[in-house]
């Protein structure tokens, strides 16, 4: 068979992928309903609890077919109870994405913003929180990647659990990465998709979340049919299997990716993204490009550059000038601030970002321009 030619994606996922992930999607036709196939998903499932440390028998995960958004709107369609509200402590785009979700359904819900360059202020959540007890339930961001900032999630959690909530944590983009151990950080819920940090294939989310408020699920407002947990949870402690059609070949890559990822460990693989995400700052600072986040609060997977001042500057003509010889930028989701990304997720590592400013600094030669006036 000949080389798959290899991309180095910077965008925040899906990410670049080994060639034996992707092999791994070749296999025998079968039918999901086998018990084959469901033996092969309940390792799966024990799996994802191991890589944020979650007790089996306390936690549980929950695979669904879909984006990591359909992990969104299934905790908050399905986690409120009747009568009482949900807290989103929101501080950037994926966060404002869970007030959309709320909004959808009509549940009510308090929307706390903050700046999208900074932290949630502590103090104000739990002003929130006494102010509000029909909180049931407290949502925040592991990491905003559309800015790149990290936010407490430990520390929001105490302060939702002291308050009698639960506290869900969209983890899309650091689980697999960031270490994130459940009961140590005061979580709940987290959730993935299998494309970012495990660097498997897109088409498989999956949530990790208690037993006890699953089942109490059960009898709070049905919002949704497809996107039910309790519905999901219940079908596979039953039969072993999704309520429907699961996305086959992909759940074969996400358990090779999950081999791969215990192999090289979880210290090692998050050691691997920081020193990708320091060798972007490098080459970012000997062009001259500027960042607008604070390193004492970015994530280590995410950097957001402002575009240069120079009027020759065309984020579409760099990204396809870096697009044809193999590597991809992103644009940036700050309304308010032209930026684009670079990311460190994904199967690579420091000598790829080496390549990639080789070839960006062609770019820039090549469009003639210039960024030295925006040096820090």
């Amino acid at each position: 068979m000949d080389k798959i030619k290899r991309n180095v994606l910077l965008n925040p996922g899906p990410a670049t992928t080994t060639d034996t992930v992707k092999m791994a999607q070749v296999v025998p036709d079968i039918c999901p309903r086998e018990k084959e196939f469901a033996g092969l998903m309940k390792g799966l499932r024990s799996d994802l609890l191991r890589v944020v440390h979650a007790p089996e028998e306390e936690y549980t995960s929950v695979l669904f077919c879909g984006s990591g958004t359909i992990n969104i709107d299934i905790c908050i369609n399905s986690l409120v109870p009747e009568g009482k509200k949900i807290l989103v402590v929101n501080n950037g785009a994926y966060n404002s994405r869970a007030v959309e979700v709320c909004e959808m359904y009509h549940i009510p819900h308090i929307n706390l913003k903050f700046s999208v360059y900074e932290q949630p202020n502590l103090e104000e959540v739990e002003n929130t929180l006494m102010q509000n007890p029909d909180v049931a339930v407290v949502y925040c961001c592991h990491h905003e990647t559309g800015t790149g900032v990290l936010n407490p999630i430990r520390e929001i959690g105490a302060l939702a659990h002291k308050y009698g909530a639960i506290f869900v944590s969209d983890t899309t983009s650091t689980l697999g990465m960031i270490p994130l151990d459940v009961v140590k950080d005061n979580v709940d819920f987290c959730m993935a998709s299998a494309q970012k940090g495990l660097m498997a294939m897109s088409g498989l989310s999956f949530i990790v979340g208690k037993k006890s408020i699953i089942g109490a699920s059960k009898n709070y407002p049905t919002r949704s049919y497809y996107c039910n947990l309790y519905l999901q949870y219940e079908y596979f402690e039953k039969t072993g299997e999704m309520h429907f059609t699961p996305p086959v070949q992909t759940i074969y890559a996400t358990i090779q990716a999950l081999k791969e990822y215990f192999e090289e460990g979880e210290e090692k693989k998050f050691a691997r993204h920081h020193r990708v995400y320091e060798a972007i700052h490098e080459g970012l600072d000997e062009l001259g490009f500027k960042t607008i986040i604070p390193r004492e609060i970015e994530s280590g997977l995410v950097v957001s550059v402002l575009y240069p001042s120079d009027s020759n500057w065309s984020f579409e003509k760099v990204h396809d000038y870096c697009y044809e010889r193999g590597f991809t930028i992103y644009p940036g989701k700050i309304s308010t601030t032209n930026t684009f990304r670079l990311c460190s997720l994904g199967a690579i590592d420091v000598s790829d970002i080496r390549d990639f400013f080789v070839v960006l600094k062609d770019a820039l030669n090549e469009y003639d321009i210039k960024i030295a006036s925006n040096k820090k």
